[in-house]
């Protein structure tokens, strides 16, 4: 039974933390099955991620306002569309094995979306799944967006999960390319600030919970240094 290691890295740019995965992967890919990674993140400066199945369209804001603003753009080897990541929303990265759950990355989605409806059960806050589509709800707002890679089974990119940020920056783009849905997040349905680090823990536990993992333990790894 593997163990997660786990590595909160705070706030980083999305660039390093992509490459961190990548490091991930390949440890995952030459480790013995024993081990599995989540890298925890709130990105900083915001960033525009556009997945493998993106449309140009989708981006509301013009390059130059988003340079403006701030906001970093970058294409992503993860499936979905376009998504918006931030301060205030806790992003994590499960780097683990599919060729120890299945092989089934329809049945790896929805045990992202149980984890994350049991995480927010611990808060009171009914999440569920929505027909035909991916990721997370609370009433008719999504809450949690899930967008994956999988590169000879072992996965990597993950979820996003709205804690406390600010949820204007979602006008921005068409989140995940559904025009007729809003956004919501875990504060603003509870009605008071919720901080990322109330959430953590309770995610890192669900994780283990659904994916049956033996426990787990932080881990230490450096990240690039901000440009």
């Amino acid at each position: 039974m593997a163990t997660l290691i786990y590595f909160d890295i705070g706030r980083a740019p999305y660039g390093p933390t992509v490459r961190l995965q990548e490091r991930l992967l390949r440890e995952v890919k030459a480790a013995p099955a024993e081990r599995a990674y989540l890298v925890l993140v709130e990105h900083d400066p915001p960033v525009i991620t556009l997945g493998r199945g993106s449309h140009d369209a989708h981006v509301l804001a013009s390059r130059e306002r988003l340079a403006r603003e701030g906001v970093e753009v970058h294409e992503s080897a993860r499936g979905g569309d376009v998504t918006w990541h931030g301060p205030g929303q806790l992003v994590g990265y499960p780097v683990l094995r599919l060729d120890l759950h299945g092989r089934d990355v329809h049945r790896y989605l929805r045990d992202l979306e149980e984890m994350l409806i049991r995480a927010l059960a611990r808060f009171g806050v009914a999440g569920r799944r929505e027909g035909g589509l991916t990721g997370v709800w609370v009433g008719p707002e999504k809450i949690a967006a899930i967008g994956v890679a999988v590169r000879r089974w072992v996965a990597w990119h993950g979820f996003a999960l709205n804690v406390g940020p600010d949820l204007s920056h979602f006008d921005l783009i068409v989140p995940c390319g559904i025009r007729e849905k809003g956004v919501t997040s875990l504060s603003r349905v509870l009605g008071r600030a919720v901080t990322v680090a109330e959430v953590k823990p309770h995610v890192v536990e669900c994780l283990v919970e659904v994916f049956g993992l033996d426990g787990s333990c932080a881990g230490e790894v450096p990240v690039e240094p901000r440009p």
